[in-house]
């Protein structure tokens, strides 16, 4: 079955990038969004999301994650220069991709993401940090930068 992601970006040109990629590893993308709630309505229909921090309605990337994941069953990978600003929301997510980002670090994110056994302590990416995987990595409340 093809996994389906929801970008959550407000900078059209890095949504378009992200929307490459996301076809490219033969995902389909079930919706753009660039706030809040456009990223709700579209996470029924959305396996993955890779969600930005800072929106056009605000800070509210983390608690479009945390609600993607806690209310959707749908497995967050935040995208973000500001990885700090996630706090107690990292407790939902699977980790974040800092910005800039390679396309070979969401390519590779995505298809962890993919598979229905997560196992993040033995995935190596460059560009990415995982969330509370079973060998007590880091929570983005604990990420400094």
């Amino acid at each position: 079955m093809t996994k389906r992601v929801l970008i959550v970006e407000d900078e059209i040109f890095v949504a378009l990038e992200i929307e490459h990629i996301v076809r490219a590893v033969g995902m389909e993308v079930s919706a753009i969004a660039a706030d809040r709630k456009d990223a709700l309505a579209a996470a029924p229909d959305s396996d993955i999301a890779l969600v930005d921090l800072n929106l056009r309605d605000g800070p509210t990337g983390p608690l479009i994650g945390q609600a993607l994941a806690e209310r959707h069953g749908v497995r967050v990978i935040y995208v973000t220069a500001n990885p700090a600003q996630i706090g107690a929301s990292a407790a939902n997510a699977l980790g974040v991709i800092t910005k800039p980002f390679r396309e070979t670090t969401i390519r590779a994110a995505l298809m962890a993401a993919a598979e229905e056994e997560l196992d993040l302590s033995s995935l190596a990416i460059s560009g990415f940090i995982p969330f509370s995987g079973p060998s007590g990595s880091l929570t983005g409340a604990e990420y400094q930068g």
